[in-house]
């Protein structure tokens, strides 16, 4: 996936915000708090029962997973990491079907947990890597260098 399509996959489910001008690690970001945000719609969702905006918002959710998140993984250069995430994300994938098929708060709990740590971890890397770096007069993305091999694709 390169980063036009990551950017049209994000802009596709309706977040706002500069993603034109993220470089590859922020879009990352991006896709991981989209996912979140649409995670928590949902559960309030659901506990106002509101089973149409519950099932959009995991959609939504769902769709930043599949088409953001598990595309943009390179697996062939993140080799049994990148592999690992995509399981992990087909995991959270069936999650969210079953939280939606079941109306279950829980698992929808359960896999916002899993992100949340996911993004921490992915947040980490880019402080050490700005941390570490020496000071450069261009940004990382004008660069063409990308912080982390596991999402090269974007």
């Amino acid at each position: 996936m390169n980063a036009h399509t990551a950017t049209n996959a994000y802009a596709k489910v309706g977040i706002e915000s500069g993603v034109n001008g993220a470089d590859p690690h922020k879009l990352i970001t991006m896709l991981f708090q989209g996912a979140l945000l649409a995670i928590a719609n949902a559960k309030n969702a659901m506990l106002r029962k509101d089973f149409k905006a519950k099932g959009e918002a995991i959609s939504k959710a769902m769709l930043i997973i599949d088409e953001g998140l598990k595309a943009s993984l390179d697996k062939k250069v993140g080799g049994e990491l990148a592999l690992s995430l995509d399981q992990l994300y087909d995991y959270a994938l069936s999650r969210l079907f079953a939280a939606n098929i079941n109306n279950d708060a829980q698992i929808l709990d359960e896999v916002s947990r899993l992100l949340s740590e996911l993004k921490g971890a992915w947040d980490a890397i880019r402080q050490t890597a700005l941390t570490n770096a020496p000071v450069q007069s261009q940004p990382l993305a004008s660069q063409n260098k990308q912080p982390a091999l596991v999402y090269g694709r974007m």
